[in-house]
């Protein structure tokens, strides 16, 4: 049987009114994610769109409501984990390494208090 689902576009993170420049700085400028123009009909909703690697993206979106999630996050993949912390910490961004899950991994929030993941190589693809 075909699949329902091939993959995973985006995610989105919400942030409050206001977030782009700080969406830009952290992201675009501390992580390296270039930015992605967003269709103009969701312009004038706020928010920022970043590409990654891969071709999936993550989508910084406005959110009336905004409550940081400290639980729920995305988690970002990268080659070498040490060169991750190390520029996080010239970037003064704080960050707890975890290896619980069999990985090596970072826990870090983003400028609105959201939580994110940078785990080194990432979960394999097998599903069994």
């Amino acid at each position: 049987m075909t699949p329902l689902i091939a993959g995973l576009d985006h995610v989105q993170i919400e942030a409050p009114a206001g977030c782009e420049a700080a969406a830009r700085a952290f992201f675009g400028r501390v992580l390296g994610l270039p930015e992605r123009r967003k269709p103009a009909a969701l312009q004038s909703a706020g928010g920022v769109w970043f590409g990654l690697p891969d071709g999936r993206q993550l989508h910084v979106g406005v959110a009336a409501d905004f409550v940081p999630r400290v639980k729920g996050h995305p988690a970002l993949r990268c080659v070498n984990l040490r060169d991750v912390q190390t520029h996080l910490q010239a970037c003064g961004v704080p960050f707890q390494p975890d290896d619980r899950a069999g990985m090596p991994r970072v826990f870090l929030c983003d400028p609105f208090g959201n939580r994110l993941e940078i785990v080194q190589h990432g979960h394999g693809h097998d599903l069994g």
